[in-house]
């Protein structure tokens, strides 16, 4: 076997003649059409059909002693993929197929061409590397079948939906054998799932649902936070369809038994996309939910997510300060982490180090280090916190705040000099104090280390083009909680529905906030262990606008309906 030596084409090519595989005309005969077309001289020889491809790669199994690729009985290892660079692999066609203690078998179409076995041992470097000859088609089938397509436009003038879904039930072969590594999955499928993909984008979806029950798949679409049905599929493809999600997440496909998380990179057009995959067992196979992360669409300027004057007043005063803790609440989707970025991007600067610790890494922000929480190999929280105390920063952001060694590490780095930002999972700003305590954090480092506390949640904006004016009396709107003093001439507005909306009446979404300075009367509140309704009845008293009251204001401006901010906020 030849290991650090390459053979020339030519060599290869005497090879064939001096076999008699080809003669000397079909080798002038194909030399010209490798001119012509631009292409190898050995697909040019199995072109003009003088050999077969099966002969070609039989003959350089021969001449070169590496062994033949066994795409049937070779156990495939997808993990591998990872280790060489997706355009690379597209550009060399050669694919990392096993690996058994430190040697990794290799399939490549060509072992003549130096530039690509350099590419090779480069990316693999570390490895001893076992070459296999494989047909040049059978590489560029896996490599669809990993990579996909390129994700245009073009595929949705080409086939509908319910065509791929036809095309993929038809030709049924998208077969996975319970005991094997071993898949087969057809054009169709790959279409299908890039076609769910580039629907979603869009229409604007937020996350892709793909459920699998007793009958049927159904795939559904979060639209500005509320999800909606938009194709039920088959369940004869359904593994066929998770699997393709799967691979394209770079998700272990032979574990289903276990939840498991990946991540998915698109190119559509110009945009740049990135999905955040999730899978989780049930009792009718594995769902998939895929999270859209589109940084085009990422709005990360503080004066258009949705405060109120008097709200961005408070929350800015805070982010001038050198030190102290700034937080976040709300539930899960509620923007939280939106609010948090744009924060940090108002604080960059060339002579501050920020420093932010999140689980998971939704956005990369340019200048800012951020690191990813791995509590399977003991980087928690509270852990990567600690390591960042030595790391001389000004300020830090803690993804999340889940347990008492955070809140506590947090606290004493905001008491130490450093401007600290995190979020909770709670109902106002008023109640985080309590949770704060409940976890275990004294009233009176809270009181000294918390300067600002901020609940926000989303509401849907009514749709420009088909809102229509609601008549409500002024009797009801003050029941709400209307201002009195401007309800005369008021005109509130009600989602209606059309096609630029998809029929929901709403397009895009904005924030409701409820900004709570930390001042002197709220420490001595928290000081004497008042409830959290005394110090949301201060908080008020001194200028705070409540959840609704937020979403009161941004009714009266025709931003959205009384019915949205009633559905998110509830009553005070």
């Amino acid at each position: 076997m030849i290991e650090d030596e390459f053979k020339s084409k030519q060599t290869f090519v005497h090879y064939l003649l001096e076999k008699e595989i080809i003669s000397k005309q079909q080798l002038i005969d194909a030399k010209a059409l490798q001119k012509i077309e631009g292409i190898k001289l050995n697909s040019a020889i199995v072109k003009l059909g003088y050999i077969t491809e099966e002969e070609l790669i039989k003959a350089m199994s021969e001449f070169y002693g590496y062994p033949i690729f066994d795409k049937e009985n070779l156990k495939f290892d997808q993990s591998l993929i990872k280790l060489i660079p997706e355009d690379i692999i597209k550009k060399c066609k050669f694919l990392p197929v096993s690996k058994t203690g430190n040697t990794i078998n290799l399939a490549i179409s060509d072992p003549s061409d130096e530039i690509t076995l350099q590419q090779a041992k480069f990316f693999l470097s570390g490895f001893k590397i076992n070459f296999l000859i494989a047909k040049e088609n059978d590489i560029k089938k896996i490599i669809s079948t990993i990579f996909g397509e390129n994700l245009t436009n073009e595929e949705q003038k080409i086939e509908t939906v319910e065509d791929l879904v036809q095309s993929a039930v038809q030709e049924d072969r998208t077969l996975i054998e319970e005991d094997t590594d071993k898949i087969l999955i057809d054009a169709p499928i790959i279409r299908l799932a890039n076609q769910i993909i580039l629907n979603a984008i869009a229409k604007g979806a937020s996350d892709i649902h793909i459920e699998p029950f007793e009958d049927n798949v159904y795939v559904r679409y979060r639209l500005d936070g509320v999800l909606h049905d938009v194709l039920t599929l088959p369940v004869r493809i359904k593994n066929a369809i998770i699997t393709r999600f799967k691979i394209m997440a770079n998700i272990d496909i032979s574990e289903r038994r276990l939840p498991q998380d990946g991540r998915i990179k698109l190119k559509t057009g110009k945009k740049e996309v990135d999905f955040r995959v999730s899978t989780l067992p049930s009792i009718f196979g594995e769902k998939i939910v895929l999270r859209i992360l589109e940084k085009g669409s990422l709005q990360l300027d503080l004066s258009k997510l949705g405060f109120e004057e008097i709200s961005l007043k408070f929350f800015l005063e805070a982010l001038k300060k050198p030190y102290g803790m700034i937080l976040v609440t709300g539930p899960t989707g509620s923007g939280k982490t939106t609010t948090l970025y744009s924060a940090l991007l108002t604080l960059r600067k060339p002579e501050v180090n920020i420093l932010t610790v999140e689980d998971p890494v939704e956005y990369t922000l340019h200048r800012i280090t951020q690191v990813q929480v791995q509590e399977e190999i003991g980087r928690t929280f509270a852990y990567i916190l600690r390591s960042f105390l030595r790391q001389d920063p000004d300020i830090i952001l803690v993804g999340e705040i889940r347990d008492f060694e955070t809140a506590e590490i947090a606290v004493k780095a905001a008491l130490t000099g450093h401007l600290v930002l995190s979020t909770l999972h709670t109902n106002d700003a008023a109640s985080t104090i309590t949770r704060l305590i409940n976890m275990g954090i004294e009233p009176f480092l809270i009181a000294s280390s918390v300067v600002l506390i901020a609940a926000q949640r989303l509401v849907r904006k009514l749709c420009l083009k088909c809102k229509r004016e609601h008549d409500i009396s002024k009797e009801t709107l003050l029941e709400l909680g209307f201002p009195h003093q401007e309800i005369e001439g008021l005109k509130i507005y009600q989602a209606v529905g059309c096609d630029e909306c998809n029929g929901t009446g709403y397009k895009g979404r904005t924030a409701l906030y409820e900004v709570m300075p930390i001042r002197e009367e709220i420490r001595e509140l928290i000081l004497t262990g008042a409830s959290a309704q005394e110090i949301k009845k201060k908080a008020i008293s001194l200028g705070m606008l409540t959840l609704k009251q937020s979403g009161i204001r941004k009714v009266m401006e025709g931003i959205t309906s009384i019915e949205e901010v009633l559905r998110v906020a509830g009553e005070d």
